[in-house]
């Protein structure tokens, strides 16, 4: 079995466990851009203590490039479990998060995101530079 079998993929218009990328189409050679990227964009994603994104990662594949570089990583930690019970707690985290890049090359953003129940699923947007 490879990785790949268990990843799940979909367009995050229709399906509410994929992370969507929100970055330029095109940005210029080493200037500084933001991306984020969220599940639960389009349709919202559960957010329970029995049922939420544990993590999303982000990574750069260059265009010119064998391999893809990891961006960042976030998880989220808070699930609304407490002493008192689950969904009672007092602090829930939304599967969001915003990076500021620069880059020198064109290639392609790809997120990966677990769902504690349905895990992993991915996306991916290109994004040319310009020079």
């Amino acid at each position: 079995m490879k990785f790949a079998d268990v990843i799940q993929t979909a367009d995050w218009k229709a399906e509410k466990h994929v992370p969507a990328i929100t970055a330029p189409i095109a940005v210029k050679a080493g200037e500084k851009f933001v991306v984020e990227v969220s599940v639960g964009k389009e349709i919202a994603h559960p957010n329970t203590t029995e049922h939420h994104i544990r993590s999303i990662k982000l990574y750069f594949k260059p265009e010119a490039g064998k391999f893809a570089y990891e961006v960042g990583s976030y998880d989220f930690s808070a699930h609304a479990e407490s002493v008192d019970g689950a969904n009672k707690g007092p602090v829930l985290s939304e599967p969001t998060a915003q990076v500021a890049l620069k880059l020198s090359g064109s290639g392609t953003l790809l997120a990966v995101a677990y769902c504690n129940i349905h895990g992993f699923w991915e996306s991916c947007q290109e994004i040319k530079v310009e020079a």
